[in-house]
């Protein structure tokens, strides 16, 4: 059976995103990157998040690096000079550093300021199946930027109180995206995260949510897990940090959902 992408034009690109910050987004990109690369897939992980949470959760050391996205977006560097091996077999990662968190104002007065990431990767994107970009929990010019190079959005949502709110706005935004910069984006995926099947206010959230938004809701469900917690020090993912936790039994599953999504 084949396991990666029949043409490289059938690269995916998903924007991890949700404004609000502690959802699960990095924790998403890593394990999700992580499983969907199991399967013999390749795939790129791309750290837009200036605390570099991705990196290091990837065992990458973005302190002595030369170069990373900042480059990228900033300078106009290749997306291929800045990508770091993983210690983990078809998964990659182009690191974050500190640097970042000015981007935003840098980029305001740059020439085509919202297509810097979608141009650096045009000579990058056929060498993998998937490129997976965390997102900042904002709405700036690094995020926008994502959006316009992404082919699709997958938005964690925590099983909390006010789990739906600002996902309005973020639904917007991916609008005026897909209507302005990019007409191919498109919201594929709503992944529950921080699911904890003892507490009632979980199982309203979730019915809540799959209200609003039906299919989109993968049926996979994170669970709320100290082993999920604990991978990202160790500099793994929890795929290899504990391959029978059910956080890593989940990404798995929630990896075979992404795969599939949208296919017949």
């Amino acid at each position: 059976m084949e396991t990666s992408q029949d043409s490289h034009s059938l690269t995916r690109i998903i924007a991890i995103a949700n404004q609000k910050g502690g959802v699960g987004k990095t924790t998403t990109t890593v394990n999700l990157g992580a499983a969907i690369a199991q399967t013999g897939r390749r795939v790129l992980v791309i750290d837009l998040d200036p605390q570099g949470n991705a990196s290091t959760g990837l065992g990458i050391d973005y302190h002595n690096l030369d170069s990373s996205v900042y480059e990228v977006l900033v300078h106009d560097g290749l997306v291929e000079d800045c990508i770091e091996p993983t210690n983990f077999r078809n998964l990659f990662v182009v690191p974050s550093k500190l640097e970042l968190a000015g981007a935003d104002v840098e980029l305001v007065s740059a020439f085509n300021r919202e297509r810097k990431l979608l141009r650096a990767l045009e000579g990058t994107r056929e060498d993998f199946d998937f490129i997976l970009i965390d997102c900042p929990p904002s709405l700036g010019l690094i995020t926008v930027n994502a959006l316009t190079a992404a082919t699709e959005v997958v938005v964690p949502i925590q099983c909390e109180f006010y789990a739906l709110e600002g996902l309005g706005q973020l639904m917007r935004n991916v609008k005026l995206v897909k209507d302005n910069l990019n007409p191919l984006l498109d919201v594929s995926a709503i992944v529950l995260t921080m699911y904890d099947p003892r507490t009632r206010l979980a199982h309203d959230v979730v019915s809540q949510v799959r209200e609003h938004f039906g299919p989109l809701v993968c049926q996979t469900m994170i669970p709320r897990s100290v082993k999920l917690s604990e991978a990202p020090s160790f500099g793994q993912p929890i795929v290899t940090f504990d391959p029978t936790s059910r956080g890593a039994i989940a990404y798995r599953e929630l990896a075979e959902e992404v795969i599939n999504v949208n296919k017949t």
